[in-house]
């Protein structure tokens, strides 16, 4: 999962600050490292790479929420396997500078095995960062533009060069608070631009290059958990889906990722609140919705609704087949724990009561117990361009 766009208002008058789920880093790190939903991710991703036919002069590669690159860097092994002498633009949204910083150090191998790579990452917004433009909003705001070109032909050398990016990474990653959300937006809108020296000359046509809208269109664009749950079907259709869908090539796709429920993580929180449903907006609802949104655009789309066959795919918490017995390890209890709460995105204030009082721990061994482990479901849909 990356940070998510979406945040719960803060109340009229307040002086709080407003709270965002996903800015608590132990919970996001737990999850990631304990469950393989980064890994399944990537795999339904690199199955859209089989359905593509990249033209000239790149394969172009969007990722809508980077978050620590897992997914992305899994990826990118997956078009070199795929295309292995085709270059690769592969540009990426991430406002969180330590992510930033993890996302970067999975790309030296990147570089090693596929030359011809040229990776970008931007903190600017969904409708601005496939142009790597800014909006008519902060215009007047300094563009900052870094350009990296990487000296060497070992994965070390290129380590060395990235690690010492790491104060121009802290300028360029500065956010402020949205007063009325809470989010955190861009000091300034950045781009940081990272190839290889030694193929500057064969990726001129490929790398993007400040005031030039160069970067897109795009032949495959992920966007895996890029919002909060709760947010509307219009909100995800207005400010993430159709800008991404309108920053497709000819027969370019589009692959969405979603929070599905109806698990045995949903089971342990409906355990302790019973009614709690976070994922009340499906894959119907936000065609639908973008639908509407993209108005007479949408005949250029194939907006296909596909079949929970097609669409739903699990993952799962990493255990040992010897955890799930009679007594569950209280490390194991946690860490189904921690998934639970992070997938269904239940706040820090609502938790107090029932940690209190132990309760979590009961509701969550019952459940593994009762399925043998903790599992997850996510919900798919991929949305195409139209050929002219």
């Amino acid at each position: 999962m990356s940070s998510g766009p979406g945040a719960r208002p803060q109340a009229a008058g307040s002086d709080t600050t407003p709270f965002r789920f996903y800015d608590n880093r132990q919970k996001y790190l737990a999850f990631v490292n304990t469950c393989n939903e980064k890994s399944v991710v990537a795999q339904r991703a690199a199955r859209e790479l089989q359905q593509l036919q990249p033209t000239p002069p790149a394969l172009r590669i969007f990722d809508a929420g980077m978050g620590d690159a897992t997914v992305l860097a899994r990826l990118m092994r997956h078009a070199h396997a795929r295309f292995p002498t085709v270059p690769v633009l592969a540009v990426a949204k991430e406002i969180s500078l330590e992510d930033v910083r993890l996302g970067l150090e999975k790309m030296p191998d990147r570089f090693v095995e596929h030359p011809a790579t040229v990776f970008v990452v931007t903190n600017l917004n969904y409708a601005d960062a496939p142009r790597l433009q800014p909006g008519k909003v902060d215009a007047e705001v300094p563009h900052n533009w870094q350009e990296v070109r990487l000296q060497g032909r070992t994965s070390t050398e290129y380590a060395e060069q990235i690690e010492e990016l790491a104060g121009a990474l802290a300028f360029g990653s500065q956010t402020r608070l949205n007063p009325k959300t809470g989010n955190p937006v861009y000091a300034r809108p950045s781009v940081l631009v990272v190839f290889r020296e030694d193929h500057a000359f064969l990726l001129d046509r490929v790398i993007p290059r400040a005031g030039q809208e160069a970067a897109g269109p795009y032949d495959l664009i992920v966007a895996s958990q890029p919002w909060r749950a709760r947010m509307s079907a219009r909100f995800k259709a207005e400010k993430v889906l159709a800008p991404l869908v309108c920053s497709l090539a000819p027969d370019g796709r589009r692959l969405a990722v979603q929070s599905y429920g109806r698990d045995p993580a949903l089971e342990i929180i409906q355990r302790l609140w019973p009614d709690e449903n976070p994922f009340q907006i499906d894959r119907h609802q936000l065609l639908a919705a973008l639908r509407l949104e993209l108005g007479p655009e949408a005949a250029g789309f194939s907006l296909a609704d596909p079949c929970d066959a097609d669409s739903i795919f699990r993952y799962e918490m990493h255990t040992l087949p010897t955890e799930i017995g009679d007594r569950i390890g209280t490390s194991t209890l946690f860490a189904a724990w921690n998934a639970a709460i992070y997938v269904n995105q239940i706040e820090d204030e609502r938790l107090e009561s029932v940690v209190t009082s132990g309760a979590y721990l009961q509701a969550t061994q019952d459940v593994l117990h009762r399925h043998g482990g903790l599992w997850f479901n996510d919900e798919s849909f991929v949305v195409t361009r139209r050929s002219s």
